[in-house]
């Protein structure tokens, strides 16, 4: 049987084409982003450009889909593409080992993009992301904080300004309100109450301390991400 007869029997062969006829770009492979590209990629997206600058690390293992063993020190990007390629070998995957900053903005958007998901950590990286895709008219999809987070039941899809309870999500929105960016961001997020001061502790010798890593579940991050490929899907075989 063909691999997406499933995908093409509920959705129908017109909305199913559109899904193979998209551009979607997902910029953060990692805990949300690597599940947003693998739903992405089972439903038969065709053409994916996946953006990354890290490689896989033994602490990614506890979360992120292309993180084994076996893709230990590798680019994120290219496990990513390699995996994409054995669910859907004609799926179009192009691969950008780039951290995304001003400087490298116009790399993202070339050539020309269907939907864009943002799963980025960095919040400078992020705001620079969405404000740049917001006045360029490009749909969006972004996600919100997973660490921390414990139960999936409250997880949820908003408008930026329509979240709650997120600090990440108050932190963007507020920087985006500088720059004129207003209602269009559509988000994954969850309304989960959390409490950052368990996380705050330093490590180190006193001199240079520097923050831990924030705790995360395997579970929580990866429906964030498959929540996005979800909306995604959707938002593709509405356009």
């Amino acid at each position: 049987m063909d691999r997406f007869s499933r995908i093409r029997r509920l959705l129908g062969q017109d909305r199913f084409s559109r899904l193979q006829q998209s551009q979607v770009t997902v910029v953060g492979i990692g805990a949300v982003g690597g599940y947003a590209v693998e739903g992405l990629a089972r439903a038969g997206v065709g053409h994916l450009r996946l953006i990354d600058f890290d490689t896989v690390e033994p602490s990614n293992i506890n979360r992120q889909i292309h993180a084994l063993c076996s893709t230990l020190g590798q680019q994120k990007v290219e496990v990513a593409k390699s995996r994409v390629l054995d669910i859907n070998p004609d799926c179009h995957v192009e691969t950008l080992h780039l951290y995304v900053s001003a400087e490298t903005i116009d790399q993202t958007f070339t050539p020309g993009i269907d939907l864009l998901i943002d799963a980025i950590d960095s919040l400078e990286s992020k705001v620079e992301l969405l404000c740049q895709a917001w006045h360029r008219k490009i749909p969006l999809l972004s996600a919100m904080g997973a660490a921390l987070r414990q139960d999936p039941c409250l997880v949820r899809v908003a408008d930026l300004p329509q979240t709650q309870k997120c600090p990440l999500a108050r932190q963007v929105r507020k920087r985006l309100r500088r720059v004129g960016v207003g209602e269009g961001i559509r988000c994954v997020y969850s309304m989960e109450e959390v409490d950052f001061s368990a996380q705050e502790h330093m490590e180190g010798d006193g001199q240079s301390a520097a923050p831990r890593p924030l705790g995360s579940l395997p579970t929580v991050t990866g429906i964030f991400g498959l929540v996005l490929a979800n909306e995604a899907i959707r938002m593709l075989c509405e356009k």
